[in-house]
Parts: C-alpha cells; structure tokens; sequence
C-alpha cells in the first residue's frame, strides 16, 4: 500500500499496517524537525498547546518522545477543547516563552486572540504552529471570534509555521528528468486555472516509487528464480509479497518533493519553515530529513526583538554603582576643601606668635583643622563601591569610612567645644578669673572624648562588625529592549544590630553638640575675639545640626539610589566641614589683616548671667558690669546732675536771701543763737558718706583756725570802713555762711534722703530721722561729692 496524501500518524503503526508506505511525510515527521530548530536556536524550555483531537493529541505525544533525553524541558503541556484561553492563561502563569501548537485553523484565531489579551506575543514569545493551513486562512474565522483584525494580526505576526516541503526548492534533474521547476511549470499548464493540491508532487514520485519497485523487483526474480514472474503475484503469495515489501524499502532517488527515501515505511522528506511576516508567510528555512541537515535562509527570520527570544525571564544581576563623573567631581570639590583646609592650618602655624591667634589656641585650632581634613578624606572612601573594588576590600572600607569619620568629627568639634569650656571657667565666676588654663588640659580633654569614640568603635567591630550586604530589588525590564530582565543588586554596610550601634553613636554626639550649645550660649557675651568663638560655635552647631538632619532623613529616603544617596552624603560632609573651619578662622584671618592689635586692645567685657547672691555683692570688684548695674548708674547720674542745677539755682536764691536779711535786726538775733548748732548739723553729714570731700574739709579748718566772735563784740579797726567793704569781710562772709549752709542742709537733703521735709527745724540731729540710718552706698558717695 502507497499513499501520496495521508499523513494521520496513525498510518505509521506497523503491527496493524505492515505493508503500508507513503510518499507524503507523516504528521510526526516535523517533530525532528522542530527539534533541530530549537537546538539551532538555544531554547531549551517549551511548553506545549494542543487541541484535544487525536490527530494533534498523536503529534504531541511523539513530540514528547523526541524531545525527551534532548536536554529540552516541557516545561508545561496544556490542552483544550473549545476554549483555548485558560491554557494560555496557565503557560503564561509558569512563563512559558517558546509555545509549540497543536490545533486547526479555527481553534488558531481563538488561541492567538487569547494571546493577544493575555499580551503573550512580541519579543518575549515565540509561537510555533502547524505551517498546513490554508492561504489567508485567519480570514475566513475572524468573523467567529472576538477579536478584532488587528489585535489578531499583531499577535499572529511572527509565528513560525512547520509543514512537509510540496515541492523540492532544488534545481537539479530529477529521475523524470526534469527539474521541480520544470514540473511545476508543465503541471500548472495542464491545470490551467483550476484549484490544484498540494499533493500533485507526492504522487508523481509515488508513481515513480512503484516503478521503481516493480523494476528491482523484476531484476530480482529474474536472478533468483527463472520460473517466478511477477505476474504471478497474488496476495496469499507472502514470498512474493516479500521481495516487494524488500523493494520498496531500498527506494533512494531524487523525485520533484526531493529525495525519496523510506524508513520503516515513512517518507524521510523536507520539511521547510514559513514565518508570518506583514500578513503573509514567508518561508524562512528547511529541513533535509535524510541528512538531518536544517538549513536556515540567511536573513530571512524576522524576530520582534534584537534577538531570539529567551526560553525565559533570564535575570542578568546589574550593581547600582556610584557615576564615574558624580564621583570625580564631589572628589574635586573635597580636595578644594582639603586645600582649603592646608591654607588655614599654614596660616594659623605661621601666625602662631601673634597675640590673636595665640589666645585663640594655636593647637586647638591645628586639631579643628585636622578634623575637618579626616572627614574631608571620608568622602574618598564613601564613593569606593564594587565597581572601583573588590568584595573583601569593601568590607575593609565599611569599617575604615566609619572610623575616620567619627573621628575627625569629634576631633573638630570636640576642640572647638573644649576652647568655649576654658571661656566658660574663666568667666562664669569671676572669683576665679586669674585661673590659668592650659592647652595641655584641653589636649587631655579632646582626648577623652576620642577615647570614648574609640570604646565604642572597638566594641563595635568586635561584638558585630560591619559587613557587605546585598541587597536585591524587583526586576526591571532591559533598557536596550533585549528579552532580559534586569534585577538591580545594591551594596551596603551592615551587621546584626545596626539600629542599637547607630543609636548609641548618634547619642553620644548628640550630647556632644548640646555641650557645645550650652558652653556657647554661657560665653555668648564675653566680648574678647581672640578668646570668644561661641558666637561661631553656635552658628556652626546649628548649620552643622540642619544638614545632618536633613542629609539622614534624605540618605535614608534613597537607600536604593546610590548616585542620590553618595551626592547628599558628600556634600552634607563638605558643607559642614568648610562651613565650621571659615567660621572659626575667617574672622581670625579678616581681624589679623584689618586690626592686628585687636587681642592686646582694653576692652570692657560684659558678662551678663544669672549670677547667684554672692556673686552679685562682688560685682564693684571687677572691670565688667551688668546690663542692670549700667543702667541704675546713668539713671543716678543723670539724677545729679538734675540736683547739681538745682543746687546751682539755689545759691543765687540764698544769695539774695542774705542780703535781704543783714538789714533784718529781729532775724540776726535768731540766727546768732542758732549759729553754732546748725553748723554741727551740716558738718554731721559726713556720718553719712564715706569719704570726706574737699569742701567740707576746707570748711572745717577754716572755723577751727577763725573761732567766731561774740555777736556782742566788735572791730573798732573796721567801724569807719566803707559799707561795701565791711560785706565782702570775713566777718560777713563767715555770717554769711552760716546762714546759708543750715538752710541748704534743710532745703536739699530731704531731696536726696537726708533730712525729712517735714522737719520743723534744721537745728533737728540727723540721727533723729529714720532716713539718715540707712542710706545706700552709691546715695552716701554722691551726698559726699555735693
């Protein structure tokens, strides 16, 4: 039995069907041929699609034995009766990338719509069908699905079509002697415009096949047995039908569909690969099953992608690293800054001698300086990731970065908090303002606080030490559209509890800038430039508090950026760095060069604080007065010099008064027998002062030498004398004064706390009025300057 059209692979069981040979390849013969094609192409991992009729059923089951043993995973079969969409719902579940189908034209539009909705096609995916369907076969059942045409074509585009070869692509002679071209030619003639089959070629080898069989047929009975003809064939003739069954099988010549050879009764044909492309199919290759030969037509496969696609989501791990140019320019901003950084450390050095700078403390502001440089370098080491170093040197640097920045912070800041604390004692109480600090003692501070730094970093490094961490995030898909998704790694340094050791190191120096603070705040008005940063410290603390906030929380809010992340940390670094070192030393540098006799200057300081009660009483020992003692003492001064007028005025007024009075007789009589009491009562007023002033002392002496006359007695030397003369005497002026100096005493100390103005007399003692008992030190100097 030949058959030139049937290819069920049912045929091709040769318990039931011995005898039976076809010229036609098999439904099963393109499973060799689907192989080779995923060999040339590197997909390893398919899933499978078939439509629940045996035919297709048959095909993929044999599938599944050619593939087996080949290093080819089926990852997922599915099948379908009518609805093909949870099937394709599932292999696109397990990311099933190459699909190999089984169903007919109609149940092909269903599964490509599918597609189409599941977005399962494109670069990602390949589909791989039977190549038999008729031309333009998607338009007679568009109409019955869904779909619309469009959607349907652009999931169709690309599919690859298998199926047997009509006719040999060869140009050479066959045994007819002509070429499949030839044939061809010559059987479209004859047909002239009716529909031909795609099977004219498989019968015309068959033909040829029986020929040739009947022929080494007739050479072998012809060589063998002399009596036995052919024509004696019948079918109860097994001997005959043996030599027939041996003939056919050593069938080998080149027919119009190529090379016809049979192997246990299958056609070992070509079969050619066709690519839909731009709503047509295109063949794109072939494959020689006698040669096991797969030839693919150059150029020809038009693929979505740059390439083939992939058997699945291959995940290419890519770091995140720091930009190469990000990381050269902060690293050209750190070296202005560390240069920066030389030129004040060589300006302070080389300005060691001059008084400014020798009070502001020469050493400490080497250790500023050096402080700022540690955390300067820092940055160097925070831009070294896994791309610039290997993984066991970026674990050394996890520990190392640490390290240096730590403590070039407290370096920097803990001097310039230990130069405000010997401010600080010096001035806080002025007992002790002549206490000698030296810098040896601030060395020994700042190294006490490195000490603790130290503690904590050892400890660190020693119970859970630093490590690099990993850290994966989701994938991405390829920027340059390849068929990879792309997992982006990041490196981190981190241990088992880095919550409890960052905690403890933000608390120390967080304790460590609100020492600063308070030191800066209790020094905030001792007016010396050389001795007095608090003003710096405190702006430095606060810009340096700002930033470090800010650069945490925005740090920690783009921990998978890392070019986002190493930007924000450098350059929290860099300002606070050079914001701290200009503001100690610029005004050093400005004051140095416009005043340099700024620190040798007399200046007046005030220190204005809280001072307790025994401070207060001390206050008139030192050169610095409170803002309350300046105010109350131009208040007094202001208060006599209103007194001082006032006196003036009245002078003029007695003045008047007594010459009235020398032409009084009634009134002489009662200022002679008061002369003498009212005079003791203004001299008592120095119970009330402190010091003598000059006046009073002249007024004394000059009655101790000039005792007072009797009012009885006279000059008879001075009784002829002018009027005018005997005023200006001393005798008158002496009445004089002792008329004017007990109405001052009544009129003017009531006004100052003296004298009550409801005294009845000024012949009344001082001591008699409460007033006169307590008078406060600053009333008795100004009493004792009147």
């Amino acid at each position: 039995q030949l058959s030139f059209a049937a290819t069920t692979p049912e045929l091709a069981d040769k318990k039931k069907y011995p005898y039976f040979f076809r010229t036609v390849p098999s439904d099963n013969a393109v499973n060799p041929a689907i192989l080779k094609l995923l060999k040339h192409y590197q997909w390893k991992r398919v899933g499978t699609l078939t439509q629940d009729v045996q035919r297709f059923s048959e095909v993929r089951n044999d599938l599944t034995g050619v593939l087996y043993g080949e290093d080819i995973e089926i990852s997922d079969t599915e099948s379908f009766s009518n609805d093909p969409c949870t099937s394709v719902k599932k292999l696109k579940g397990n990311d099933v990338r190459i699909i190999l189908g089984q169903f007919d034209e109609e149940m092909a539009v269903k599964v490509f719509c599918c597609a189409y909705d599941e977005e399962m096609y494109g670069s990602k995916y390949q589909w791989i069908i039977p190549g038999w369907y008729e031309n333009l076969w998607w338009e007679s059942w568009i109409n019955s699905s869904q779909c619309l045409s469009k959607n349907l074509l652009a999931a169709m585009e690309g599919y690859i079509g298998v199926d047997f070869e009509p006719l040999s692509s060869k140009t050479r002679k066959t045994i007819s002697g002509r070429t499949p071209q030839q044939y061809e030619s010559e059987y479209k003639a004859k047909c002239g415009d009716g529909q031909s089959s795609k099977f004219h070629g498989y019968a015309y080898d068959g033909i040829w096949v029986i020929a040739k069989t009947l022929q080494r047929a007739m050479k072998y009975l012809n060589a063998t047995n002399k009596h036995q003809k052919i024509e004696d064939f019948n079918y109860t003739n097994h001997k005959l039908g043996k030599i027939f069954l041996d003939a056919m099988n050593e069938t080998n010549f080149f027919g119009v569909t190529g090379q016809v050879v049979f192997r246990n009764g299958e056609r070992m044909g070509t079969i050619k690969f066709t690519q839909f492309q731009e709503r047509k199919e295109v063949k794109v290759g072939e494959y020689n099953a006698v040669d096991d030969e797969l030839h693919i037509i150059n150029n020809s496969i038009r693929f979505q992608g740059l390439e083939p696609p992939k058997v699945y989501a291959i995940i290419q791990e890519e770091l995140r690293k720091i930009s190469l140019p990000l990381y050269s320019i902060l690293s050209a901003l750190t070296i202005l800054g560390m240069i920066m950084a030389s030129a004040f450390l060589f300006f302070n050095i080389k300005n060691r001698n001059q008084k400014l700078i020798k009070m502001s403390s020469p050493y400490m502001n080497n250790l500023i300086i050096l402080g700022g440089m540690l955390s300067y370098a820092s940055i160097f080491l925070f831009g070294l990731d896994g791309s610039f170093v290997s993984e066991k040197t970026f674990e050394t640097l996890c520990t190392v970065r640490t390290w240096i920045l730590t403590v070039g912070y407290t370096t920097a800041f803990g001097a310039m908090f230990a130069k405000t604390w010997r401010v600080h004692a010096i001035f806080k109480n002025v007992k002790m303002k002549k206490k000698i600090i030296k810098d040896q003692k601030l060395l020994v501070i700042v190294g006490g606080m490195l000490l603790i730094d130290l503690c904590i970093l050892i400890c660190w490094q020693v119970v859970d030490p630093l490590r690099r961490t990993v850290e994966k995030y989701n994938m991405e898909p390829d920027p340059a559209g390849r068929d990879i998704s792309i997992r982006p790694i990041l490196e981190h340094c981190e241990n088992t509890h880095m919550t409890i050791w960052l905690g403890i190191v933000y608390a120390y120096k967080g304790l460590l800038m609100l020492f600063g603070c308070f030191l800066a705040w209790e020094t905030r008005n001792v007016s010396i430039p050389a001795l007095n940063d608090s003003k710096y410290i405190g702006m430095s603390v606060y810009n340096v508090g700002i930033m470090c906030i800010i650069g945490a929380a925005v740090s920690f809010l783009t921990r998978d950026q890392p070019n986002v992340q190493f930007c924000i940390v450098a350059l929290v670094i860099i300002f606070c760095s050079t914001i701290t070192l200009c503001l100690v030393f610029v005004p050093k540098l400005i004051t140095l060069r416009t005043n340099p006799d700024a620190a040798t200057q007399n200046r007046r300081f005030q220190f204005t604080q809280n001072q307790k009660k025994e401070d207060s009483k001390t206050s008139t020992s030192v050169t610095s007065v409170n803002q309350a003692s300046t105010s109350r003492l131009e208040g007094l001064q202001s208060e006599n010099h209103r007194l001082r007028m006032k006196i003036t005025e009245l002078d003029k007024d007695l003045e008047e008064v007594t010459m009235q009075l020398q032409d009084t007789p009634e009134k002489t009589t009662y200022i002679k027998q008061n002369h003498y009491q009212d005079l003791n009562d203004i001299l008592s007023i120095r119970n009330f002062t402190d010091s003598k002033d000059g006046e009073k002392a002249i007024l004394k002496n000059h009655l101790d030498q000039n005792p007072p006359a009797q009012w009885g007695s006279s000059d008879p030397s001075r009784t002829n004398k002018d009027p005018i003369e005997d005023i200006n005497s001393p005798e008158h002026i002496q009445r004089r004064l002792s008329l004017q100096l007990p109405i001052l005493h009544h009129a003017y100390l009531p006004s100052i706390g003296g004298v009550d103005a409801s005294c009845a007399s000024p012949c009344v003692s001082p001591s008699a009025s409460p007033r006169h008992r307590h008078v406060p030190p600053s009333f008795r100097v100004m009493v004792s300057g009147l």
